[in-house]
């Protein structure tokens, strides 16, 4: 019997089916009359927003012409050069820049290639001096990919003309499964997996082969290393519609990088992609563009750059907060679903937590009485739900047990990261007694140490106290207040001196390791409002494992990453509990558990910038150091829709190769592939999790395989009916631009979160 959800979720199925026209068919006919009423491609867009009025008609337009339009702003040369330069004292504060240049050779063979940042923006500017960029999109476009292929998500620099003004997408979601959970899984149409599951087509649906003429899995491949996950796996998954993203709406990853959810917003797919079918069908569908900035008068690429560009070195912090104020109102975020109601695909939760963030839930059926499920595809990052998100596991954990729930089933699919410290207080709700580790460290630059020499200088003058002055709480409440933390032994540091080291380690320098001090009578302000347990006011919350640890398992997608990455690593080192990765590309490899950042901590521009000034308002000398020339100018922020760093590496305790998590392989205690039924019943991965964990299902092994064989190329997914064209199914499913949002944004504070 089918739940509520699934039959939501069979609603929209129903709904897609109705749509009447392809989406290449209505395209073409906007593109015919757009293109006889103006050349000039940003013309065409503001026509296609307007029509010969005010108001907003439309915010979609062909993505050829909003590729035109991009490419169409001259190249800024002074600028770029100013911008180049401004951008160097930030990015020296990534955490992993040696590394990266340099990764372990386990890294190199199984995750990614090195990569020189520093190197690649002194070849950004000899491109600059020598002329070669053709368009200010061409600039943008490089430096965005030169960030972007650290594949670390809290790294980011997307530049105006890349983020701002419009994101790219495809109308049709792809998913991969196998057939029995055993079989290489295939590249499906979503559409085709839901109708078979609900019965509701009359056609046998039969796999992707071919994406514009490239093999499915090899296109998809390169095209899920534009991601901003590191492990090729997670990347993998990314690019395909999955539950757990769709239901975090606006602040998941939509339904996959391949619709343009995630960092697929930002990528130009073309003006036009092809898929063909095992049965030898094809279906074209024209890609689109959604328009995030006001159009209105805008003719060309020149007026375009005027109105939101801001090319000066000495950008004043009232424009940088001005900029945006005329964004088109019309463009909506998707509302996270309310509180109780259940996302597409699952049931209705027995414990609801705050905007379906983390939920706790009992699998209603046979076989499974004693499993309890808690759900966690986001560590929260807003304080509005601090509180909230706390309190749903305290009251999850004992009613489940209350239940006779003996077995617990942790599914952090999607979980991006999130407030640092809710990472922390869960797992010290399972394991009470247990002492988390979590040891982290800077880079030892000269702006590190004058800040914390500052910080730490001012906040000393006044004691540590809830209600004390609020000028220096405001120092105290900081890293670079050496009260704050303890050294790898628990032992508070005496002075800023010893908190900055440096330590020289594999080629670079750090800062002295060190820990969260949960005890620190102003921890509230680093966890969004709330204690930690079995500290401070929560400190008599002591005791044995609310679960054994081989009675927990962690199931993921690979997208766990930052403060997920931390909730995973402590559960997994320190109590041994173990992980089954979902997914991955089509071979029977193992994968990784954490396919994301491991990084503990970002800071974003604008949050290094403002450190900065606080210290040259908390010590006056510093008026004339490095930290006014290097951070004084508000261009790196004026001209990116993100910018931020990895500013602190996560390591793992009793390692002495001092190699951040970052560069350190670990691959899951089991994978399982997705079948068709997990892709519209989130149960169906809960229940194969607990079968692998405590029945006789075995997991995906077998010898790595390059290609994959005929026949699995051309497995089908059996429905008896009558057979109609690809193509017409296909045309169905324009449905999905009103039922999920295919963009999204995320703001990051100086918290765990990893940008989507």
């Amino acid at each position: 019997m089918k739940s509520l959800a699934l039959l939501q979720l069979a609603g929209l199925a129903s709904l897609v089916s109705t749509s009447p026209l392809s989406p290449s068919r209505t395209s073409t006919v906007e593109a015919r009359q757009a293109s006889g009423t103006s050349s000039a491609p940003c013309a065409q867009v503001s026509e296609y927003m307007y029509g010969n009025g005010t108001a907003v008609v439309k915010t979609s337009v062909p993505a050829g012409i909003a590729f035109a339009c991009l490419d169409s702003v001259p190249f800024n040369a002074t600028s770029g050069k100013q911008l180049i330069a401004a951008i160097r004292p930030y990015i020296d504060w990534q955490s992993t820049l040696s590394q990266l240049k340099n990764p372990p050779a386990e890294y190199v063979e199984k995750v990614q290639p090195p990569i020189d940042i520093i190197g690649g923006l002194d070849q950004i500017d000899s491109r600059i001096d020598a002329g070669t960029f053709h368009s200010e999109y061409d600039f943008g476009w490089t430096l965005y990919t030169l960030i972007q292929s650290a594949h670390d998500g809290h790294f980011s620099y997307i530049p105006d003309i890349v983020g701002n003004i419009f994101n790219f997408g495809r109308r049709v979601a792809l998913v991969s499964v196998s057939e029995d959970g055993d079989k290489l899984p295939s590249v499906f149409a979503f559409a085709d997996v839901i109708g078979t599951q609900f019965k509701n087509i009359s056609y046998t649906p039969s796999p992707v082969v071919q994406i514009d003429g490239t093999d499915v899995i090899e296109w998809l491949e390169d095209w899920s290393q534009l991601g901003s996950l590191q492990d090729r796996d997670a990347l993998y998954n990314n690019v395909f519609y999955e539950l757990a993203q769709v239901s975090l709406g606006g602040s998941g990853s939509g339904t996959g990088t391949f619709t343009g959810g995630g960092r697929g917003r930002f990528v130009y797919p073309g003006g036009e992609t092809t898929l063909k079918f095992a049965n030898g069908t094809e279906y074209t569908m024209e890609n689109y563009a959604r328009a995030i900035t006001n159009f209105r008068n805008i003719t060309n690429g020149e007026e375009l750059a005027r109105k939101w560009i801001s090319y000066g070195a000495d950008v004043s912090q009232a424009k940088v907060q001005s900029l945006g104020t005329e964004m088109m109102q019309t463009i909506s975020t998707a509302a996270l679903p309310v509180t109780g109601a259940a996302a597409p695909g699952y049931p209705p939760a027995n414990v609801p937590g705050p905007e379906n963030l983390i939920n706790g839930f009992f699998i209603d059926a046979p076989g499974y009485e004693d499993v309890a499920v808690l759900s966690i595809p986001n560590f929260v990052g807003s304080t509005a739900y601090e509180t909230k998100f706390q309190q749903t596991t305290r009251d999850f954990i004992p009613k489940a047990l209350a239940a006779g729930k003996t077995k617990l089933v942790i599914d952090v699919q999607a979980n991006g990261g999130g407030t640092i410290l809710q990472g922390y207080d869960l797992f010290k709700q399972l394991f009470p007694d247990e002492d988390p580790y979590g040891a982290s460290r800077f880079r030892a630059l000269e702006a590190v140490d004058l800040i914390g020499k500052a910080t730490s200088s001012f906040a000393s003058l006044s004691p540590r106290e809830e209600d004390g002055n609020v000028t220096i709480q405001n120092a105290q409440v900081s890293w670079f207040d050496y009260h704050t933390d303890t050294t790898v032994d628990g032992k508070p540091f005496s002075s800023w001196a010893e908190k900055f080291g440096p330590v020289e380690v594999n080629g670079d320098r750090y800062t002295t390791l060190s820990r969260w001090n949960f005890s620190d009578i102003e921890i509230s302000s680093f966890s969004g409002g709330i204690n930690i347990t079995g500290y401070g006011p929560l400190a008599n919350f002591t005791g044995p494992p609310k679960f054994k640890p081989e009675n927990i398992v962690i199931v993921t997608d690979g997208y766990c990453a930052s403060t997920c990455a931390i909730f995973v690593e402590l559960l997994t080192q320190q109590t041994g509990v173990k992980t089954i990765a979902m997914g991955g590309r089509s071979n029977k490899h193992p994968i990784q558990a954490i396919g994301g950042v491991k990084g503990v901590n970002n800071y974003a521009f604008g949050y290094i910038q403002d450190l900065a000034q606080s210290a040259i308002r908390y010590d006056g000398s510093l008026n004339s150091s490095i930290l006014r020339r290097d951070y004084n100018s508000h261009l790196p922020i004026a001209r990116s829709y993100s910018a931020a760093v990895n500013n602190r590496d996560g390591l793992r305790r009793n390692d002495t190769s001092g190699v951040a998590l970052q560069f350190v392989y670990q691959q899951a205690d089991c994978r399982l592939y997705y079948t068709p039924e997990m892709t519209v019943d989130i149960t169906a991965v809960w229940k194969s999790a607990a079968d692998v964990q405590w029945g006789n299902r075995k997991c995906v092994s077998g010898e790595y395989r390059q290609k994959r064989n005929v026949h699995e190329v051309t497995t089908k997914l059996s429905r008896r009916g009558v057979q109609i064209a690809q193509a017409a199914a296909m045309a169905q499913v324009q449905g999905f631009e009103q039922s999920f949002r295919l963009e999204t944004a995320s703001k990051m504070q100086g918290d765990g979160f990893m940008q989507p």
